[in-house]
C-alpha cells in the first residue's frame, strides 16, 4: 500500500493519492496489452490541474517500485501480469450472485452464482477475468477458492421425509447445508443449531455439514444472543477451566510491589462510566499544583500486570480481542473475576494502574507529561447521568473538579477540532429489557458533556503515548502498535457529494482542511433533520475504516499525526500490546517483531469488525422483536434506501428500520434509477427517492431474519 502523503500538504481537487492509486492500477488492469503515459491517463481523467498531472507520475512510479506495473520505456507503462488469476475477497448479495473486490482495483467483478465454484461470502478467491465487452462491468469466474471466511454457520434444522438439513439465517448463505444423520447429534426438527461444513465440491449442489453445537429453541432470548455471536465467528462461552485459573490470581498489592510504583492513592481520584458498567478501564485523578496549574491523572487498569504473554489466559484473549457489547449482556475478553473485579477499579479499593499523567494550564496546554506504573484508590464511582448533574447544577460529589475537568476537556476539543478533526456524534439505541430478555422499550443516547469529558481525556493519553514512542529522537523507530485512519477515498466523497445535494447541502472538497470543515458543517446542519440518519451513515461509509497497524499513516478523522489504543485494556487486546511496549521502551529495550506483532493487529482488526456486526445484528433482533407485537400498527417514516428490490423505512419515533417490496407498490410499474437513488412510476410518474415522508403500516416482522416487512397505508 502506498504511504500516506504528509499531513501539511493539500489533498488536491477531486483525486488524492489514494484515489489515483485505484483509478491508474485498474485502467492498466483493464487494458493489459496497451502502454500509457501520465499525460494520456491525465486526460482519460479529464486532469488538466498542473499539481494532479505531477501526483499521476509519482503514483505511476510508486507502482512501479511495487511491482505492480513495468515502465517499458522512458515514461511509458503497462500492467505487469503476474499470471492470469487474480486474488480477491467474494461479497456475496442475497440472489446469489457476487461480486469480487481485487485490492487496489476501482470496480469490483461480477461473478453470476453459477460461476461461483463453492465460493461463500468473504472468502479469498482467484478468479479468471474475462475478456470485457465495451462499457459493461467486469465480469469473471471463480477458478480456486483459497481460505474460507467461515465453515460455521447457524440456522434452523429441517427435517423432511427423514432427510436433514440446515436453513440458514445468514441471508448471505443461499445454499442450505445438507446434514447425514449420523451429523445430527440429537438435533431435532425445529432446533437453533450451529453447523460445521466438512465436505463441498463442485460435484455437489448443496455442500454437507455435522451439527457441533444445539443453541436450542427459536425465540429463547438465550438462544437468539448465542446464535448472533456463532453466526459472527464470535465466541458464545468462556472455557470453564481459563475460570479456575483466573481464580487464582490473587491482587498482588504489597507493599513491594506498591514501592515500584507512583503512589496516587492520597489524590482526588474517581471513574465515570455507564450506569450498567462492571468493568471500569479508567479514572481520573485531579490535582491543583502550587503553580496554578493542574495534574491531571489517566489511570489505566494494569492488566498486564496480571495477565503475562503466551499464558493461557493471555493466548485466549489474542483470539478474542475485544470483549463484546450485544443489547443485553458483555462476551468478556478476559475471565470475569479479572475484568470485573481484580483489574476493574472499583471505588475505595486500592488498585494498580498504568497512567499518563500530565500537567496542564488553565487553557489546556501540556508543560509536562509522565508514562509508568502506579497505584491509585478511587474515591468515587459516576455513572454518566450522575456526572452530567453535577456538571450542569454545579451541585455535588467533586464538583469543583468535575467542573475543572469539563472545562479543560472542552479546550482540548476545540483545539482538536481547529486542527480539523472530524466530529462523528453518534446517537445510541438502547432497550430497557425485562429479565427475560423482552424489550420493554427503545431510547436514544446521546453524547453529552460527561461522556465528552472522558473521551477527550482518553484520546489525550492515547495520542500523547503513540508521540512518545513514535517521535523519539535520535534514535531508530521501534515497532508499536497504532491505531491508523487513512484519507478517504475521493471517489466516495465525491458520490457522497453527489448524493446530498438533493437535500440542499455542499460538501467542500478542494483540499483536506476544507474537507473536515465542510464535513463537521454539514453533521451540525442535518442534526434533527428527518435525512440526518441516513446523512450521517452515509457520511461515515465515505470514510476508511480505522484499524491496528504497526505502520504509522495518522489518523485522519481525529486529524492526529500518532494515535494508538492505550485506555481500555480490559477490554481491547491492542491495550495490552501497546502497555507491554510502553513498558519495554520506558525501560529503554530493544525492538520487537514487526511481524508478529502485525499479524495480532490484522487479526484484532478482523475481530473488531465482527464484534461490531454482531452488536448491530443484536440491536435489529430486539428491534424485530419489539415490533413484532405492533403488526397492523401506522407510523411516518423517512425513505432511508432505494434499491431495485424496494424501500427501505426508517421509522421516525424509534429510528427502525424495515422495508416496502417494490411488489407492494402495485399502483404501477416503479423503475429503479441508481443514479437518482429513486423508484419512479411509469405511467403516473409518481417518485419515491431519499428523505421522504411516507406513513406505513407494520404487515411482517420475521425474528429469524432480523427483517420487518411495511405496505404504505395511505394509498
Amino acid at each position: 500500500m502506498p504511504k500516506k502523503h504528509k499531513k501539511n500538504k493539500e489533498s488536491l481537487p477531486g483525486y488524492n493519492r489514494k484515489t489515483l492509486y485505484k483509478l491508474i492500477l485498474t485502467l492498466l488492469r483493464s487494458a493489459p496489452t496497451e502502454t500509457f503515459n501520465y499525460k494520456q491517463i491525465a486526460k482519460r481523467f479529464d486532469i488538466k490541474d498542473e499539481r494532479l498531472r505531477e501526483l499521476i507520475v509519482e503514483v505511476l512510479y510508486e507502482l512501479k517500485d511495487q511491482e505492480k506495473i513495468e515502465e517499458v520505456y522512458t515514461g511509458k507503462f503497462k500492467f505487469l501480469a503476474s499470471g492470469s488469476l487474480i486474488r480477491g475477497i467474494v461479497d456475496m448479495t442475497m440472489s446469489g450472485d457476487a461480486y469480487v473486490s481485487i485490492p487496489d482495483m476501482q470496480e469490483d467483478v461480477f461473478v453470476a452464482r453459477q460461476n461461483l465454484n463453492c465460493a461463500l461470502h468473504r472468502d479469498t478467491v482467484d478468479i479468471l477475468i474475462w475478456a470485457r465487452q465495451k462499457k459493461r462491468r467486469p465480469e469473471g469466474e471463480v477458478v480456486e477458492v483459497i481460505t474460507r471466511a467461515k465453515t460455521d454457520f447457524v440456522g434452523i434444522i429441517q427435517i423432511q421425509k427423514g432427510i436433514a438439513f440446515l436453513d440458514p439465517t445468514d441471508r448471505r448463505m443461499t445454499y442450505d447445508i445438507f446434514i447425514p444423520n449420523q451429523n445430527l447429534k440429537e438435533a431435532k426438527h425445529g432446533d437453533k443449531v450451529v453447523v460445521q461444513i466438512t465436505e463441498w465440491t463442485s460435484m455437489s449442489k448443496n455442500p454437507t455439514g455435522t451439527v457441533i453445537d444445539i443453541l436450542g429453541r427459536p425465540g429463547e432470548n438465550n438462544t437468539e444472543m448465542h446464535a448472533i455471536l456463532a453466526e459472527f465467528n464470535l465466541p458464545y462461552k468462556f472455557p470453564e477451566h481459563l475460570n479456575l485459573l483466573a481464580e487464582k490470581i490473587e491482587p498482588g498489592i504489597t507493599e513491594e510491589e506498591i514501592a515500584k510504583r507512583k503512589d496516587f492513592r492520597k489524590i482526588t481520584t474517581f471513574t465515570i462510566d455507564p450506569h450498567d458498567a462492571k468493568d471500569f478501564d479508567d479514572a481520573l485523578s485531579y490535582r491543583l499544583l502550587e503553580n496554578g496549574n493542574y495534574e491531571i491523572g489517566i489511570h489505566i487498569a494494569d492488566v498486564t500486570h496480571y495477565v503475562q504473554p503466551n499464558s493461557e489466559i493471555d493466548k485466549e484473549a489474542v483470539q478474542r480481542g475485544t470483549s463484546v457489547y450485544l443489547v443485553d449482556r458483555t462476551v468478556p475478553m478476559l475471565p470475569e473475576r479479572l475484568s470485573n473485579f481484580i483489574c476493574s477499579l472499583r471505588p475505595d479499593e486500592e488498585k494498580l494502574t498504568y497512567s499518563a499523567v500530565f500537567e496542564l494550564d488553565k487553557q489546556a496546554h501540556i508543560k509536562h507529561s509522565w508514562f509508568g506504573r502506579t497505584v491509585i484508590k478511587s474515591d468515587r464511582r459516576f455513572s454518566y447521568e450522575e456526572a452530567q448533574q453535577i456538571i450542569e447544577t454545579g451541585q455535588g460529589d467533586f464538583a469543583n473538579e468535575l467542573l475543572i475537568l469539563n472545562d479543560l476537556a472542552k479546550k482540548l476539543r476545540e483545539d482538536r477540532f481547529r486542527n480539523n478533526s472530524i466530529s462523528f456524534d453518534k446517537v445510541e439505541v438502547k432497550f430497557n429489557i425485562a429479565p427475560d430478555g423482552k424489550p420493554l422499550s427503545i431510547y436514544f443516547k446521546e453524547a453529552k458533556d460527561s461522556n465528552k469529558l472522558i473521551e477527550e481525556f482518553m484520546l489525550l493519553a492515547n495520542k500523547k503515548v503513540a508521540e512518545f514512542v513514535g517521535r523519539r529522537t535520535n534514535q531508530t523507530p521501534k515497532i508499536f502498535v497504532y491505531r491508523i485512519h487513512d484519507e478517504p477515498d475521493m471517489q466516495k466523497l465525491n458520490n457522497f457529494s453527489g448524493f446530498i445535494k438533493q437535500f440542499g447541502y455542499k460538501l467542500k472538497l478542494s483540499n483536506e482542511k476544507e474537507i473536515a470543515a465542510s464535513l463537521n458543517e454539514l453533521l451540525a446542519k442535518v442534526k434533527g433533520k428527518p435525512e440526518q440518519n441516513i446523512v450521517e451513515q452515509l457520511a461515515v461509509r465515505s470514510m476508511a475504516k480505522a484499524e491496528y497497524s504497526t505502520d504509522n499513516i495518522g489518523h485522519y478523522g481525529l486529524a492526529f499525526e500518532y494515535y494508538t489504543h492505550f485506555t481500555s485494556p480490559i477490554r481491547r487486546y491492542p491495550d495490552m500490546m501497546v502497555h507491554r511496549l510502553l513498558d519495554r521502551y520506558l525501560a529503554n529495550g530493544s525492538s520487537v517483531s514487526k511481524e508478529t506483532f502485525e499479524l495480532i493487529c490484522k487479526q484484532n482488526s478482523d475481530s473488531e469488525q465482527q464484534s461490531a456486526m454482531a452488536e448491530r445484528a443484536s440491536i435489529k433482533y430486539k428491534q424485530v422483536e419489539f415490533m413484532q407485537e405492533r403488526l397492523g400498527s401506522i407510523y411516518e417514516g423517512v425513505i432511508t434506501g432505494v434499491a431495485e428490490r424496494g424501500l427501505y423505512i426508517e421509522i421516525s419515533e424509534n429510528k427502525i428500520e424495515g422495508m416496502i417490496s417494490i411488489r407492494d407498490l402495485d399502483d404501477d410499474y416503479y423503475v429503479y434509477d441508481e443514479k437518482s437513488y429513486c423508484l419512479t412510476g411509469q405511467r403516473k410518474r409518481l417518485r419515491y427517492q431519499l428523505g421522504d415522508k411516507l406513513n406505513i403500516q407494520i404487515v411482517r416482522a420475521n425474528i429469524q431474519k432480523r427483517q420487518l416487512d411495511f405496505v404504505l397505508a395511505d394509498k
